[in-house]
């Protein structure tokens, strides 16, 4: 009878573990989370900065959380790819996906796009943002932002602006300064804000926004003519710089953001795990010198003012790029 006891008390105890297991994956097979290495899909091709900083964070990851985050680049389709991969992953950890502001953005650009940003993703942490800076190539007689928007009216459709794709930083502030300043300039894609760039020094096309530390060195050799800043405040990268909201068009303000999420339904206790293991990373001095090299500043934030933030900015470009659309059906 004793041993019939004992067994029935072991198969309870056994039954207790797999059920607390299974309510708690972080603690399967006797393991805490991670217990294999982890996804980190950047749904874009290599090389630009959301790849460079996902590649960074990865590193820092992969040396606290004791398995290697291995970057996953799934390009494509102005990262809808990318982004459906990760939206129907399973949502157990291990896939995760490091995000741009275009995340939220396609869903206007795109006749369909596979998922939907707010109820296919929980948001881990958004983690970085960083401003754009308004340049002139040289030949465009103007020398302020408000100067550029008389120019603009006075030519209507005779500027040119370089873009890297629907959805990329160009494109979306270029917009979303026509929107505001009620101007006509002709987006020119490129394959990318490198090709972009050389255009714009060229004097292939007049004006456009660009990264600060990218721009910076042609500014002060006199190559592009900056106007103004992104930011809501003047920048501490080009102090003198007066923002484009004090320059013309108030109210503007634009920095692309980055995050990272991971598939909807991922248990609480991982998606903490997660949220402990990037917002570690985000503080670290490794982390904060090679953001800053992007021009990008630190926030680290929780899920869910990520999760705030992302429904702000579907409100907000849901309003720009659908006036957009019916400005040019107009």
């Amino acid at each position: 009878m004793r041993n019939a006891r004992l067994a029935l008390g072991g198969l309870l105890l056994a039954l207790g573990a797999h059920a607390a297991a299974a309510e708690h994956p972080s603690t399967a097979s006797g393991k805490t989370y991670p217990a294999r290495p982890v996804r980190m899909i950047v749904p874009l091709v290599p090389g630009g900065s959301v790849d460079t900083m996902a590649r960074a964070l990865a590193q820092k990851m992969s040396d606290t959380m004791g398995q290697q985050v291995v970057v996953d680049n799934r390009g494509g389709a102005s990262g809808n790819i990318g982004t459906e991969i990760a939206a129907r992953a399973a949502p157990d950890g291990y896939t995760i996906m490091t995000v741009s502001m275009t995340v939220v953005v396609n869903q206007f650009l795109f006749p369909k796009v596979p998922f939907d940003p707010v109820r296919d993703f929980a948001p881990i942490s958004l983690i970085a943002s960083a401003p754009q800076v308004l340049t002139v190539h040289p030949s465009v007689p103007v020398k302020s932002t408000k100067e550029l928007i008389a120019f603009a009216k006075a030519n209507p459709g005779k500027l040119h602006y370089p873009s890297s794709g629907k959805g990329t930083n160009s494109h979306l502030s270029m917009e979303l300064f026509k929107s505001m300043a009620h101007v006509d300039i002709v987006d020119v894609p490129y394959r990318g804000g490198g090709p972009g760039q050389i255009a714009l020094l060229a004097g292939e096309v007049q004006v456009g926004f660009n990264n600060p530390p990218n721009a910076l060195p042609h500014i002060n050799a006199g190559r592009l003519r900056a106007l103004a800043m992104t930011t809501e405040k003047r920048s501490s990268l080009l102090p003198d710089l007066p923002t484009v909201a004090e320059s013309g068009v108030p109210g503007y303000t634009f920095s692309t953001w980055y995050g990272v999420l991971a598939p909807a339904g991922i248990p609480t206790p991982i998606r903490d795990a997660l949220h402990g293991h990037v917002a570690g990373a985000m503080r670290s001095p490794e982390i904060a010198h090679r953001f800053a090299y992007e021009g990008a500043e630190i926030i680290a934030s929780s899920p869910a003012q990520f999760a705030a933030h992302i429904k702000s900015e579907v409100a907000r470009w849901g309003k720009v790029l659908k006036q957009r659309e019916l400005a040019q059906k107009n």
